[in-house]
Formats: structure tokens, C-alpha cells, sequence
């Protein structure tokens, strides 16, 4: 199996190295794009290369959408050109399933390939689906991802760890998935406990970066 991690800068370090590693140890080829290789950051400041541009990709059994830097978001979805936008579509022609994890839910409803499916996101950026892209249909409660047909949504950060081990499960099976998890003791038993904000403190999380409609998207801190 391949899978495609299309990258920019400002990209969660976690959203993109967390899942990596659940693929190889799933034995899934891996590859790392950009619309344009070279030296990128994560959010944070971390660089990290990357060697192969969009045009040089072939068709991925996945791709995964990773979240990000707000303004990195902005930028793509404004992008005249629509380069990364375009990569989702192409790749969505031929791709078994289409993912993303975190806030990477906006580009990817961005480029309607959520229209008309159930999906979830990082908890302050659920109000986005209703307010900026309609059609997406918001999944109940805070799960940590969301499995519709072929598109896979994950929530924040963390819950992409999950997210990789249901689209391994999806693409090798419950055996190889269940060896993941072992193999790479994930058994969360985080020592303290919060609860997600309620709406309202959702609202406030963060400061908010325009949209490709004029609207405000709320930015997690």
C-alpha cells in the first residue's frame, strides 16, 4: 500500500510523524509531498525535507491531509492557483480512501470532497464546517475520527494516532493493525484528565484567520 502525506510549511509535526510511523510499521510505503520540494518547517519552527513535488507523484491507495498553522491554511485555500487543492481532487479520482486529521479538514472541505459527507476536526474548528463549507455534515460529539464511505476524518493532533491505525485496519486488515498497536505500545493512559471545552468556550479558543469567503475560522492555540 502507498500512502501520500501532501506537506507545507507550517504543518503539524505530529499529524505528520505520528501516522508515519503507525505505516511503517505497517510496511505501507510512505511518501512525503509539497507542491514543491525543498526545505519545509512544522509549526514551530522544526525543518524537515522534502524531495518529491506534486508533479512527480503517481497515484497513492490514500492520501492524508494534515492539519496546520492556520494562516498556512489560509494561504492554500486562497492560492489562485489551487496547486495543493488540485493534488486532493486528482488524487481522489484513483485513491481508496481520502484523510485527513486535525484542522487539515479544512482543505480538504475546501476542495469538496467532503460535500455531503459526515466529518470531524480539531474541536475548535467544527464551527468552520457549518459557517464556511455547508455541505460538509458534522459528525455528533467529539469522536476521534469518523469513517464515511471512503473519506476518513480525524479529530485534533493526537487523535490522528488513532485515525492511522483505522485507515491500516481499512487497507490490511484487523491482524496487521492490532500488530501496529502492539508493536508500537500505543495504549494510551494519559495521567491527567480535561474534558473538551462547551461551545461557548469553543467560540473563544483562539484568534481567527480570513477565509476564502471573507468569513473568520477559528484558530486553536
Amino acid at each position: 500500500m502507498k500512502i501520500g502525506i501532501p506537506v507545507y510549511d507550517g504543518v503539524d509535526m505530529l499529524d505528520v510523524a505520528g501516522p508515519f510511523e503507525m505505516f511503517a510499521w505497517a510496511k505501507f510505503e510512505v511518501e512525503i509531498v509539497a507542491a514543491e520540494p525543498g526545505l519545509k518547517r512544522f509549526r514551530g519552527g522544526f525543518r524537515f525535507e522534502v524531495t518529491k513535488s506534486f508533479a512527480e507523484c503517481t497515484q497513492y491507495d490514500a492520501i492524508w491531509v494534515p492539519g496546520g498553522d492556520p494562516p498556512a491554511l489560509t494561504e492554500i485555500i486562497n492560492d489562485p492557483h489551487r496547486t495543493y487543492i488540485h493534488f486532493l481532487t486528482k488524487q481522489a479520482a484513483g485513491a481508496k480512501y481520502m484523510c485527513s486529521v486535525c484542522e487539515g479538514a479544512m482543505l480538504f472541505a475546501a476542495s469538496g470532497l467532503l460535500d455531503g459527507y459526515f466529518a470531524t476536526t480539531h474541536w475548535a474548528f467544527l464551527e468552520c464546517f457549518p459557517t464556511l463549507f455547508p455541505k460538509v455534515k458534522v459528525a455528533d460529539g467529539h469522536p476521534r475520527f469518523v469513517l464515511d464511505r471512503n473519506r476518513l476524518t480525524g479529530g485534533g493532533i493526537s487523535a490522528g494516532l488513532d485515525e492511522a491505525l483505522m485507515l491500516i485496519t481499512l487497507l490490511g486488515g484487523t491482524e496487521l493493525a492490532r500488530a501496529v498497536q502492539q508493536n508500537t505500545q500505543y495504549y494510551p493512559d494519559p495521567p491527567v484528565v480535561l474534558s473538551r471545552p462547551a461551545r461557548s468556550q469553543r467560540d473563544s479558543a483562539g484568534a481567527a484567520m480570513p477565509s476564502r469567503r471573507g468569513k473568520a475560522v477559528g484558530a486553536k492555540q
